[in-house]
Parts: C-alpha cells; sequence; structure tokens
C-alpha cells in the first residue's frame, strides 16, 4: 500500500516545517505545504490536508474550502477550537501536543471516511453547546441513518444495513444534511453531537 499523500497547511513556516518533520516520522508523502490563503485557492491535490490552526483560529477558512473537495485533518492550537474545526467541516481533530504518535494513524482513518477526535478533546466536542433545536427534526428513518454515518458507513452499506435502496440511502443522508445546515458527512456528525442527536 503506497504512503498517503498530505497537503500540509500552516500559517508560518516554522509551523509547516513541524508539520513536515512529523509526516516524514508517520512515513507521509508530503505533496506541498501552503499557507491558508493559498490552500483555499489550491484545492486539495492530495489525500488529505492537514491544516494547523493559529491560537486566533487562523486556517479555519482553509479548512472549510479544502474540505469541499476531499477530507481535511485539523491540528489544534486549544481544545476550544475543536468544535469550530469539525463544523467546517475537518474529518479529524488533533491537539499539537502529543500529534506525533497520533498524525500517521489519524490521516490514515480520515482517508478512509472515519472521523478521528483526539481523546484529549472529545470532552469539548461532546460537551452539550447551546444551540437551538432543529426547525425541521429527523424522522424516526434519518436518525437511524444518522447512527450509520456516525459509524462510518456509505451509502450503499446504510442501504444494505437497512434493507432499503442506495437511491433511497442518499434521499435520508442528503435530508439529514439538509436539516443540519451541513455541507459534508463529517460536518454533520459534528453539529449531530453538538445537538445531543449522537453520541461519538
Amino acid at each position: 500500500m503506497s504512503a498517503a499523500r498530505v497537503l500540509l497547511v500552516g500559517d508560518d513556516a516554522l509551523a509547516r516545517g513541524g508539520l513536515r518533520a512529523l509526516a516524514a516520522l508517520a512515513g507521509l508523502t508530503v505533496v506541498a505545504e501552503l499557507e491558508p490563503a493559498a490552500a483555499e485557492a489550491a484545492g486539495l491535490p492530495a489525500d488529505v490536508a492537514v491544516v494547523e490552526l493559529g491560537p486566533e483560529g487562523d486556517g479555519l477558512e482553509a479548512v472549510r474550502a479544502l474540505a469541499r473537495s476531499g477530507p481535511v485533518l485539523a491540528v489544534l492550537w486549544s481544545a476550544s477550537q475543536a468544535r469550530e474545526a469539525l463544523a467546517a467541516g475537518a474529518g479529524g481533530v488533533l491537539r499539537r501536543d502529543g500529534l506525533g504518535e497520533r498524525l500517521g494513524p489519524a490521516v490514515s482513518a480520515i482517508a478512509s471516511g472515519l472521523l478521528v477526535v483526539d481523546p484529549v478533546l472529545s470532552e469539548a466536542v461532546l460537551r452539550p453547546a447551546p444551540a437551538a433545536a432543529l426547525v425541521d427534526p429527523l424522522t424516526p428513518r434519518e436518525t437511524e441513518v444518522l447512527a450509520l454515518v456516525v459509524e462510518g458507513l456509505g451509502n450503499r452499506a446504510i442501504a444494505a444495513r437497512l434493507g432499503i435502496s442506495e437511491h433511497t440511502a442518499k434521499f435520508h443522508v442528503n435530508a439529514i444534511l439538509s436539516k443540519l445546515g451541513a455541507q459534508t458527512r463529517a460536518e454533520a456528525v459534528a453539529l449531530a453531537a453538538r445537538l445531543g442527536l449522537v453520541v461519538l
């Protein structure tokens, strides 16, 4: 199996250099290193984008832009950024501390469509946030489908699990994204967790 290809995004050369060294140790192939503004316009020429957020949340727009074309791993300055990064579409969030041993496995998991949350960040993600109830609540079937999306299942696997057509599964997933106001599955899972609809 070939090494996962990663795009490294950081606000300064030092941050990108640190990510590059960790990527090399993890056996990842770095295809490019960009500043957030450049990354927003570049798209995702890699399997996974690794975006380091600055202390002021610099890089969130890059996460949002890159998540439209592929999976993104956000490296956080503080736990308070976890929800914002997931809501922006990140497929995973890790702390800068202890990133070395987790970077490789996290990239592999995110590339496979799984949601990755650093154990230390789980409380920040799961703690109920002040949020209004959904204007249009999920139906019982949509709640079932959402639970399978949380497990990382694709439309075909959801269809097989529930005994419905793949077209119907896709319809339910799209309805869930619409009701939650999410652009991606990862964002839907993060928002559903904030609303207490699922437990990660």
